[in-house]
């Protein structure tokens, strides 16, 4: 099941809205047969390991990282294809999240006659692909703030220079987080500061470029920008007010940028209201990359899901821009707590992620 798990991550970035998912056919305690969902649309881990593994499949057994799909989507059940194949017994790791076909998968499959072992690295199975659970339980996105601070928690100088908090091999990480988000937002004071790409960059492999979201209740970004004019095969959605689009937004009615009218709450961007219009876009997991406005304001609105801080071995011991700005809560008891945190080390940058309890 392990070895399902290496293979489903091989995904990461390109199955979404789908999950991750990977699979191992063992025969007399051989691998005979692997494989892993490649892309939304293409076949599915089953398929590929059944392909692999061909004759020797029959009297086998399929481990698989999430309980095979018995009903049509792109593609044919997987439950069918095992039937076919000949499998004796299927070990998945966990159910379908999905409270409209969990289940029923296993159930098939033993109502005819094959085994079906369960939860079997269930909960390693569960952080692979949480960004599916979370998306398909509540049709919202799977949202990680991601920030790079100084010791004493500044993300930029006291005039806006961030350039570069964290070392090289920390960005090259981050640029692996935004292959693997569906989207990436940060706020229009971010765009007018920094004018940033928003854009994917790894040395050995093309990344995939995430969906860029600006912020900008008041519709202020500039035409010029280079998150509207740089080549990108990713689009660019700016949310603002009703009023921002009915007056302005004309003006960026351009290939590849959308307008997104979205509901103010206290004269801003309705954050919860936001991340349910990206659900129905289908966008399944959102990277905040700030500023400290839109950090502040996330928290506050109990989107985030995932907390990604790095922290740099450097100290500006004076003013600067914090990681939150905005109304904070007056006693410690308040405060937002972080669970299952894992830290990494970065050369001397150390990172720390953990899950926000909201």
């Amino acid at each position: 099941m392990k070895h399902a798990l290496m293979l489903a991550e091989k995904g990461i970035g390109y199955t979404s809205p789908n999950p991750m998912v990977g699979a191992v056919v063992v025969k007399k305690n051989k691998i005979v047969g692997k494989g892993y969902h490649h892309a939304c649309g293409e076949a599915h881990a089953e398929v590929n390991a059944l392909i692999d593994a061909g004759d020797q499949a029959k009297g086998a057994i399929l481990y698989v990282t999430l309980e095979p799909c018995n009903h049509t989507g792109k593609t044919p059940p997987c439950t069918h294809a095992i039937l076919k194949a000949g499998i004796a017994t299927v070990v998945m790791a966990m159910s379908d999240p999905n409270p409209n076909v969990s289940g029923k998968g296993a159930e098939f499959l033993e109502k005819n006659g094959v085994s079906v072992i369960s939860n079997i690295c269930e909960e390693e199975a569960k952080q692979l692909n949480q960004v599916f659970c979370k998306f398909i339980q509540t049709g919202k996105p799977f949202v990680t703030m991601k920030y790079a601070a100084t010791m004493d928690g500044r993300i930029a100088t006291q005039n806006g220079d961030a350039r570069w908090i964290s070392n090289e091999k920390s960005r090259q990480y981050v640029h692996q987080m935004r292959h693997a988000n569906d989207a990436i937002l940060v706020g229009i004071g971010t765009i007018q500061n920094d004018n940033p790409s928003l854009t994917t960059r790894l040395p050995e492999k093309k990344g995939k470029d995430p969906v860029r979201i600006i912020v900008d209740t008041h519709l202020r970004i500039n035409l010029d920008a280079t998150v509207l004019t740089q080549t990108s095969h990713a689009d660019t959605i700016i949310a603002c007010s009703q009023e921002a689009s009915n007056t302005r937004g004309h003006l960026y009615q351009k290939p590849q940028t959308c307008i997104l009218p979205v509901p103010l709450k206290n004269k801003r961007i309705d954050l919860n209201q936001l991340m349910i219009r990206l659900g129905q876009k289908h966008i399944t997991s959102v990277l905040i990359e700030g500023g400290s406005c839109i950090h502040a304001s996330a928290i506050q609105a109990k989107i985030v899901d995932q907390i990604c801080c790095f922290i740099a071995p450097k100290i500006l011991g004076g003013d600067g821009y914090p990681v939150c700005q905005g109304e904070a809560p007056l006693q410690m008891k308040n405060a937002t707590s972080v669970t299952n945190v894992r830290v990494q080390r970065f050369d001397d940058d150390i990172m720390i992620v953990g899950l926000l309890e909201n």
